[in-house]
């Protein structure tokens, strides 16, 4: 009977999990801190440690390191609510096995359990190795080469880069790029998406809060600048930072030092910041919006990501990139493209860039019957906007066939056009036999959101 070790702060949380792991015959300790975690591990001797990112007293990746020095063997799970693939990509960077996002599905935690078991006892592959390498892909249009030669004169240096480009470019791609080619890359990587911070609690996410100091306010907690301590910090979409916070984020980058909401201790931070924009920063500032020291700081180097459409000759290569994503996630075998689709690509302007081209993919592989994305599986505005005549499938003998390569890449449903939305999601459901969890899942949505898009298009609940 293998045992697993959960380290998380929420009570209800890791009693409901606890129950789910002994109902499959895992043998369960838990603990609500840090200190305590510390305790159980040497007494309890776990096969496998779950923990949360975020503890009373500590944050996951402590929990991680000390797991990693006092018994290596033992692979961690880290668990948390503000999950994305920028916090994994910290964690894999720390030694993580996984990542899992709150709230959790029993299917994906007890897979994910059940792979990391697997793996300390010799098999399968290397986890953090494939992430890191799948977490890259290189165009090879002149814009891309410009944009890599950029990021590498600029990483090793402590200069603060803003990050210019149409939403869906790949800002962030490029952002994580230049941490890991820096002199910080052993250290955090901490990327937080500013125009989904509340206007109320953008103080608190950045820079913490001390227990009382605002309703909610139950225990001390760290903001992303600590977690960033001697590594990344990325602030996308930094325009909509409220003028009060870009004062604070001023004086931290100038002086290094935070103060957490309701406390008067200065905290000694040293984070390298890297920003990104889909708008510009100049006509914000102009208006008053966006304060001119502030820019000049984060403006130290600037680059500028093309977007899709200005490089035609990385089309295909994403394009595979994405495709090879999606058939993992989808168990599926697409081995390629059509001709057609592939001139509705190279015509079509793509206004959401790379995600939207991501999207697009996943949606086709998950409607494929054959084993070609053909035109009638794409959203018809590509066709609309590029003149395509939808056009019966070849017959296999007379269509080339683009092989694909591993790789993976996220999608995100709110991307995809609302035309397409119900029959992605009809086409989901249908798939996981209408298991909501596993769905959103796949679609890159929470329950309650997949619920109202259920609602909204009248789709049966079952």
């Amino acid at each position: 009977m293998s045992k697993v070790l959960i380290v998380d702060d929420d009570v209800t949380f890791c009693m409901m999990l606890e129950a789910l792991l002994r109902k499959h015959s895992y043998e369960v300790e838990h603990s609500y801190s840090y200190a305590d975690g510390r305790k159980k591990l040497l007494a309890f001797r776990p096969d496998i440690v779950l923990t949360d990112l975020r503890l009373v007293d500590h944050d996951g990746i402590e929990v991680l390191q000390l797991v990693k020095r006092e018994a290596p063997e033992v692979p961690v799970i880290l668990m948390t609510s503000y999950g994305d693939i920028r916090t994994a990509v910290s964690a894999m960077k720390h030694g993580a096995f996984d990542y899992v996002t709150k709230p959790v599905s029993p299917d994906e935690i007890l897979a994910t359990i059940h792979r990391a078991l697997n793996f300390s006892a010799g098999e399968g592959a290397d986890v953090s190795e494939q992430a890191k390498d799948d977490a890259f892909i290189e165009g090879e249009s002149e814009a891309s080469l410009k944009i890599l030669e950029h990021t590498a004169l600029v990483a090793p240096t402590g200069m603060s880069v803003l990050i210019m480009g149409e939403s869906g470019t790949g800002k962030e791609y490029v952002a994580r790029r230049i941490h890991m080619l820096s002199q910080r890359s052993e250290k955090p990587f901490v990327a937080i998406d500013c125009g989904a911070l509340p206007r109320d609690l953008a103080g608190s996410e950045l820079f913490g809060h001390v227990k009382g100091s605002f309703t909610g306010a139950i225990a001390d907690k760290p903001g992303q600048f600590e977690l960033a301590n001697g590594g990344t910090i990325f602030l996308d979409e930094i325009g909509n930072l409220s003028y009060e916070i870009q004062i604070q984020l001023l004086r931290a980058i100038q002086e290094r030092k935070i103060r957490r909401v309701g406390s008067t201790a200065e905290i000694q931070v040293d984070v390298r910041i890297i920003t990104a924009t889909n708008e510009d920063l100049k006509q914000a500032v102009a208006r008053g919006d966006f304060r001119e020291d502030l820019y000049h700081r984060i403006n130290e180097f600037a680059i500028q990501v093309a977007p899709l459409r200005d490089r035609p000759e990385d089309m295909l290569q994403f394009a595979t990139h994405f495709l090879a994503g999606a058939n993992r996630e989808l168990s599926k075998n697409i081995r390629g493209f059509a001709p057609q689709v592939i001139e509705i690509f190279s015509r079509y302007s793509w206004p959401g860039n790379l995600r939207e081209l991501g999207n697009i993919i996943k949606r086709a592989v998950l409607l494929s019957k054959g084993d070609l994305i053909t035109a009638d599986t794409l959203p018809d505005e590509l066709a609309e906007e590029t003149g395509a005549i939808r056009q019966e499938e070849q017959p296999a003998a007379e269509r080339p066939v683009h092989e694909i390569h591993p790789a993976t890449e996220d999608a995100d449903l709110r991307e995809t056009s609302r035309r397409s939305e119900k029959e992605l999601i009809v086409a989901t459901l249908e798939k996981v036999r209408y298991n909501k969890s596993k769905a959103a899942r796949i679609l890159n949505v929470d329950r309650k959101t997949l619920y109202n898009k259920m609602k909204q298009y009248g789709i049966p609940l079952q």
